[in-house]
């Protein structure tokens, strides 16, 4: 009995500890989408994204931003037309998973770090609904 029960701990642990399915170079390109509640109200932004340059469509406003990769999972982003000091700030996107046509990502602005400055982490889920990366 004893056995069984430590083999099937060793099972679990052995499951439990895997890494997360992360295929980031699938989702570099592409037209996304990604929901989240602002004031309490769902919000939706499309993105229209290559190598270097995506573009967002959020509450019938566009903005474009210069992409630069760390490596396949993570990128920095710059609003290239910034209407005040807050958007001056890049954002730095990490891909946690991939999931089918999904990706779970954290972002935050990207501060100098010191003991007044701390770094607001949010997560958040994009899905990819194409290949294309021109919006009609």
């Amino acid at each position: 009995m004893k056995k069984i029960l430590l083999l099937s701990c060793c099972f679990i642990l052995l499951f439990a500890c895997q890494e997360p399915e992360r295929d980031c170079p699938n989702f570099k390109t592409g037209t996304f989408t990604f929901e989240e509640f602002v004031g309490g109200e769902l919000k939706q932004t499309t993105f229209v994204r290559n190598d270097s340059i995506e573009i967002d469509y959020y509450d019938e406003k566009i903005d474009t931003f210069s992409i630069r990769w760390i490596n396949d999972c993570e990128y920095v982003m710059k609003n290239l037309r910034p209407k005040n000091q807050s958007e001056e700030r890049p954002v730095h996107f990490k891909i946690l998973k991939t999931e089918g046509d999904t990706y779970t990502f954290e972002y935050a602005m990207v501060i100098k770090k010191n003991k007044a400055n701390k770094r607001y982490v949010r997560q958040g889920t994009a899905k990819k609904v194409s290949e294309e990366t021109s919006r009609n």
